[in-house]
């Protein structure tokens, strides 16, 4: 275990969340042997100029320029470190996957080829992109552009990709509204898409995600009696993701 995070373990000890840096916490974990790597790292995109990338996240993502989520950093990187970090972590992650595992990085329209070029310079394999419609809900442009309502998942492999015995073939496309109900970050992904994303996984398999925010992968994988291992540096964020995914123990528990 790092020494320098704090670190939350369910009571059956089949998930663990540490806070701390990602490529810092990586490195300290001994090999975990994962079965998924799905990250949803900062973008540090939301503008074609300097300008416009050096707003904290939440005068770029907040779609009323206003939030009552809180705001979190490490979004404001130039391309070329963009990449060189991206490459560090992704790196590193990939020696905490098993043989044939998967990883799943989400990115935007601006970052979307750098992505594809960082998860294969980590040693991966590039297997191709998923998309995720948010639908017509999303920020809308002027009436000269086509709206921005999909984002993106890079899925790559750890060498050679075995034919799954528990489910498949997977989408490739999934469609998922964000629900203010169902919303715990700035960024927060849909609990529904995290679900459909992590059928990769087979049963008793192990999920990790180095940028856990408000643990909504773990909320997914606890749902379904999965292991997962988590990692985030924001404090608050943090306390969300242990509170939701103890929620979610508790409510799989009594059912």
């Amino acid at each position: 275990m790092p020494s320098h995070a704090d670190h939350w373990t369910s009571p059956d000890g089949s998930i663990t969340l540490y806070r701390g840096e990602a490529i810092e916490t990586l490195l300290a974990l001994d090999p975990i042997g994962a079965d998924l790597c799905t990250a949803d790292p900062p973008y540090s995109s939301g503008g074609l100029f300097k300008g416009d990338r050096d707003l904290d996240a939440r005068g770029k993502y907040a779609q009323s320029g206003v939030s009552h989520f809180a705001n979190f950093t490490g979004d404001n990187r130039d391309g070329r470190s963009f990449a060189f970090w991206s490459t560090m972590w992704m790196q590193r992650a990939a020696r905490h996957l098993k043989p044939g595992g998967y990883a799943q990085v989400f990115a935007d329209w601006r970052q979307l080829p750098t992505t594809t070029d960082t998860v294969q310079a980590a040693g991966l394999v590039w297997r191709g992109v998923l998309a995720w419609n948010k639908g017509r809900g999303s920020r809308a442009p002027h009436k000269g552009y086509h709206r921005h309502q999909c984002e993106y998942v890079v899925w790559a492999s750890k060498g050679k990709l075995p034919k799954a015995t528990h489910a498949g073939p997977f989408d490739g496309c999934f469609t998922h509204p964000v629900r203010q109900s169902d919303k715990h970050h700035l960024t927060g992904k849909p609990t529904a898409l995290l679900q459909d994303l992590i059928e990769v996984v087979p049963p008793g398999g192990l999920v990790f995600d180095p940028f856990m925010g408000s643990g909504t992968a773990g909320v997914a994988a606890a749902r379904r009696g999965l292991r997962f291992v988590g990692i985030e540096l924001d404090p608050h964020y943090f306390q969300v993701s242990v509170d939701r995914i103890a929620a979610t123990i508790a409510e799989r528990k009594a059912a």
